[in-house]
């Protein structure tokens, strides 16, 4: 009933494509995306601009056909075995898959969140320091006691691991350095004061950076890049450019690069004017370059001031550096935030008349912003002209416009774009591996998420955070412990660690699904990791056990938010 609008002609080119792709043909690289749409219709002229969008509602059979190892699933293949495939008895994949995953048993998640290490000293010094210190000192002393040698790597993985615990990681550094015969390398000063920054413990924080400009060399353009930064999204702007002041003092050169990662620092945590005012102070003793003129207007543009914007791009003119795509994608990025597409037309204009082509990056923000406005046909009408203007998609472009046809429900089209990209000579990464995840889980098909989540392993693409949070939400919404183990047991083997957001939507998601057990021991789990668990957090996980009657657990939760917010 689908193509009783289709021409018989467009009925042969939507049959021969599906028939290609159950043959296991690909389409030539020639046909692009675009040109199948089109293709596949028999166009009305005065409905040009709406084909596009029409058709990629209409036509289903896109994805790979059923049998492939990679397609989504279909519902019938689902329902085939009620053991594998039904949420209620924990199962949510299918038999290909289930050699991949794990049998676990409740207890297996205590030692997958511990994070069963390689074994030897790296296994016993983190039972060592589970422990609640006070102090520095305290740890330095435990650690003493342990009679084990520090090396490099330990230090790197203990720091990297109590990341969160600026006690430890400090205790660790200090007890490390006391130990005859053992150096730090500067990486490893650089890692504690990051630390130390992001934990803003500043005074401390300058201790040693001032120990490690004592030794020669070990102070970099690194080591101040993370100063500023994290001085910038403390709000402490003054400090951070009283850095840039006194550079010299610490062995670290004054130049362009110096000033524009800091006004950059600036820019990026909303202090736009602040950025402006460190312009103004070494403009005439630093050199500038277009990029320091970019950073003002985007910081600008992120706090809406486009006036000044705009005033900054003709103080770039007057300076001689010509306006490029990335000074007026700024504007792009920040008419698109407001979602004033009429101006977003006008600086697109206003482009071509100055012969400043748009690039991916401009066509992909704009893309995507009416996409989120539910805006597809124009979405699809900006991809072809941008086809038009020889603007070559990648990676991150299709990632964007699988995440529209995702967004408005055109699921399958999403699973034409992601499989036709290598047509395009464009490889997939983790951008569009963790689009199509996320709108596979979004979707609830969990068969589709987890093998995509095998073919990044094949295809050697490193997962991260934001790859397995929507495979975690699914797996806790439909109570399948067997694959949310399995899943942390995978983050840990890729060396990617459970942050405050994700503790934050495993104890939510598994306690408003009834599974209260295990969103009490992700809590703790939390608050071992010195992590604090936000305020709403704590409140469902409270609501629940309450309304469930678990009087004890809830204490229990309620010592621990105590002994937490002790640890800041």
């Amino acid at each position: 009933m689908l193509l009783t609008s289709f021409s018989s002609k467009s009925v042969r080119h939507v049959l021969t494509f599906c028939i290609q792709i159950s043959e296991g043909k690909k389409m030539q690289p020639k046909l692009t995306i675009l040109k199948l749409f089109k293709n596949s219709l028999a166009p009305v002229p005065h409905q040009i601009n709406r084909l596009l969008a029409k058709h990629l509602s209409t036509i289903t059979q896109f994805p790979l056909t059923h049998d492939s190892p990679f397609s989504p699933e279909s519902p019938s293949r689902l329902t085939r075995d009620p053991k594998l495939s039904d949420p209620e008895n924990g199962n949510f994949f299918i038999s290909p898959l289930a050699n991949w995953v794990d049998n676990p048993t409740l207890e297996n998640f205590k030692s997958i969140a511990a994070e069963s290490g390689t074994g030897g000293d790296i296994d016993k010094v983190k039972g060592i320091l589970k422990r609640h210190f006070p102090s520095e000192d305290a740890v330095v002393k435990a650690l003493d006691e342990s009679g084990i040698n520090a090396t490099n790597d330990l230090v790197s993985q203990l720091l990297e691991r109590f990341s969160n615990q600026w006690i430890t990681a400090l205790g660790v550094f200090i007890w490390a350095k006391n130990q005859t015969g053992y150096v730090h390398t500067p990486r490893l000063y650089d890692l504690v004061v990051d630390i130390l920054g992001k934990c803003k413990k500043f005074g401390i924080m300058w201790k040693v950076v001032n120990e490690m400009n004592e030794l020669n060399g070990h102070v970099s353009f690194s080591t101040m890049s993370i100063v500023v930064r994290r001085l910038a999204s403390s709000g402490m702007y003054k400090d951070a450019i009283d850095v840039l002041r006194g550079l010299e003092k610490y062995r670290v050169k004054k130049d362009t690069v110096a000033l524009n990662m800091v006004m950059h620092a600036l820019a990026k945590q909303g202090g736009a004017k602040d950025a402006y005012s460190v312009f103004l102070e070494f403009k005439d003793s630093i050199t500038l370059d277009s990029h320091s003129f970019n950073i003002l207007i985007h910081g600008y543009c992120e706090a809406r001031m486009l006036d000044d914007a705009r005033k900054t791009m003709e103080e770039m003119e007057k300076h001689g550096f010509r306006p490029d795509a990335s000074s007026y994608t700024c504007f792009i990025k920040a008419y698109c935030k407001q979602k004033d597409f009429r101006n977003v037309e006008v600086i697109l204009n206003e482009m071509g008349e100055k012969g400043c082509e748009p690039d991916v990056i401009a066509y992909s923000i704009y893309i995507r912003a009416l996409g989120k406005a539910r805006k597809i046909n124009e979405a699809l009408e900006v991809y072809e002209k941008m086809n038009k203007n020889s603007c070559k998609p990648d990676a991150k472009f299709f990632s964007t416009l699988i995440y529209v046809l995702g967004r408005s429900g055109r699921l399958n089209d999403a699973w034409y774009v992601f499989e036709d990209m290598e047509n395009h000579g464009v490889s997939r990464d983790l951008w569009t591996y963790n689009a199509m995840i996320y709108h596979a889980c979004a979707n609830r098909q969990g068969n589709s998420a987890l093998k995509l989540l095998e073919r990044m392993e094949v295809n050697s693409c490193k997962p991260d955070l934001e790859t397995y949070q929507p495979l975690l939400k699914m797996c806790c919404k439909m109570k399948d412990m067997k694959v949310l183990k399995f899943l942390l047991s995978h983050m840990f083997d890729n060396n990617v660690r459970i942050d405050l957001s994700t503790y934050a939507l495993l104890i939510r998601e598994l306690a408003e699904s009834g599974k209260l057990e295990h969103a009490c021991f992700f809590f703790q789990d939390a608050v071992l990791n010195g992590i604090v668990p936000k305020d709403r957090t704590y409140e469902i996980l409270l609501k629940e056990l309450g309304q469930n009657n678990m009087v004890e657990m809830k204490g229990k939760i309620e010592k621990l938010m105590l002994q937490a917010k002790e640890q800041i």
